[in-house]
């Protein structure tokens, strides 16, 4: 019985940490790519305009 109790929490949790994570890889990516951004266009009057 304790077995098929473990199974169901992990059932029922494995949802909620694959979102969390892919939510966690999205807004290091999301980081990531907007300090490059800046790094690649410092100087671009268009960024200026941006904000």
């Amino acid at each position: 019985m304790p077995g098929a109790i473990i199974l169901v929490l992990v059932l029922i949790s494995f949802p909620i940490i694959v979102g969390l994570s892919t939510a966690g890889i999205a807004a290091l990516l999301g980081f990531f790519l907007h300090r490059d951004a800046e790094i690649r266009h410092a100087g671009s009057e268009l960024v200026e305009l941006n904000n």
